[in-house]
C-alpha cells in the first residue's frame, strides 16, 4: 500500500470535484475549491473520520468494498478505479468479470434526476445505484450481498421481496422478461461468470426459472409503460426510459408520470412519504 500516493490520489480527485456534480446542494461559501471531506465521507458511507486519516497517510488498507464505494463517490473512470487499487494494494477488478463499477456518465445523469425516481442497474439486474425518489417508490435495492444483489435471483428465490411491487397480472410477463435479460448477460459473459453461477444456481433451485430457461427466449428490452404498486399509494401508472452504456452493461432506468396527472400526484405522496421516512 503507497499510502501517499493513496493520499495524494483522493485529494486531488475531492478538489477536482464540485457539489453540483454530485447532486450536493453548493452550501455556504468554500474556502478551498473541491467537496468537502465529509461530502465525499457521505457519498462513499463511510465515516469522516476514516476518510480523513486516509487522506493524512494514516488510516488503516481500504476493503475492496470501500475502495468500490470511493471509486464511486469520486465518480472515477475504470482507468482511475483501477489505479486507486493498485496504490491501495488491492487486486485490481478483472474489467471482464462484471464488477459493479457505476459508470461515471450514468451517475451524472443520475445525479441531476431530483424528485424522480430513478436507478442504475448492472446487466445482472443489481441495482447499483439510486436516488432517493427511487429508494421511497421501490426500496433500497443497494444493500444485498453475493448472488441475492441480483434482481433476477430475488424474482425467484425472494419472491415475497421482489415481487411484491409488481401487480400479479404482470408477474408472468415480468419473470420471462428478466431471464431473457440473463441470457443475453449469460451469452456475454460465458458459463464460468458470474452470470453462469447465476444460471446454475436458479436451476437447480428453482422450477420456475428451469421452466423459463428452456424457453431460450434472448432479449434486453424494458416495457415503456409501467404499473407499479406501492404499499402505502397503491397502484401508480408510469412511463419507463432507460439510458444504456455503449457496451450495455448498465442502464439508467428513469420512472416519470406526465405533468399533473394523478400518477405526478402519487409521486410526489411517495416522495414525501419517503423523506418522512428517511428523517424518521
Amino acid at each position: 500500500m503507497d499510502r501517499a500516493a493513496l493520499a495524494q490520489f483522493l485529494r486531488r480527485h475531492r478538489e477536482l470535484l464540485r457539489p453540483s456534480d454530485v447532486g450536493l446542494p453548493p452550501g455556504l461559501r468554500r474556502r478551498a475549491p473541491g467537496l468537502r471531506r465529509e461530502e465525499v465521507a457521505q457519498l462513499a458511507t463511510m465515516s469522516t473520520d476514516y476518510y480523513t486519516r486516509l487522506e493524512q497517510q494514516r488510516g488503516p488498507q481500504p476493503s475492496t468494498q470501500m475502495l468500490a464505494s470511493l471509486a464511486r463517490a469520486l465518480r472515477l473512470t475504470l482507468d482511475e478505479r483501477d489505479y486507486l487499487y493498485r496504490v491501495a494494494g488491492q487486486h485490481v477488478p478483472d474489467r471482464a468479470s462484471g464488477a459493479p463499477h457505476v459508470a461515471p456518465a450514468l451517475l451524472r445523469v443520475l445525479d441531476r434526476l431530483d424528485g424522480t425516481p430513478a436507478l442504475i442497474i448492472s446487466d445482472l439486474d443489481e441495482t447499483l445505484a439510486q436516488n432517493a425518489a427511487s429508494v421511497a417508490l421501490l426500496g433500497d435495492q443497494t444493500g444485498y450481498a453475493g448472488l441475492e444483489r441480483s434482481g433476477v435471483y430475488r424474482w425467484f428465490l425472494l419472491p415475497e421481496v421482489e415481487r411484491a411491487v409488481y401487480p400479479p397480472e404482470d408477474r408472468e410477463r415480468q419473470g420471462r422478461a428478466r431471464v431473457a435479460a440473463l441470457r443475453v448477460a449469460h451469452g456475454t459473459q460465458g458459463p464460468r461468470s458470474r452470470a453462469g453461477e447465476l444460471v446454475r444456481t436458479l436451476t437447480a433451485r428453482s422450477e420456475e426459472f428451469a421452466r423459463l430457461w428452456a424457453r431460450t427466449e434472448v432479449a434486453t428490452r424494458f416495457e415503456d409503460h409501467k404499473v407499479l404498486v406501492h404499499p402505502e399509494v397503491g397502484r401508480i401508472e408510469l412511463d419507463c426510459q432507460v439510458l444504456f452504456t455503449e457496451d450495455r452493461s448498465q442502464a439508467l432506468l428513469v420512472l416519470s408520470a406526465p405533468p399533473r396527472s394523478e400518477a405526478d400526484d402519487q409521486l410526489r405522496l411517495v416522495t414525501l412519504l419517503g423523506s418522512q421516512r428517511f428523517v424518521g
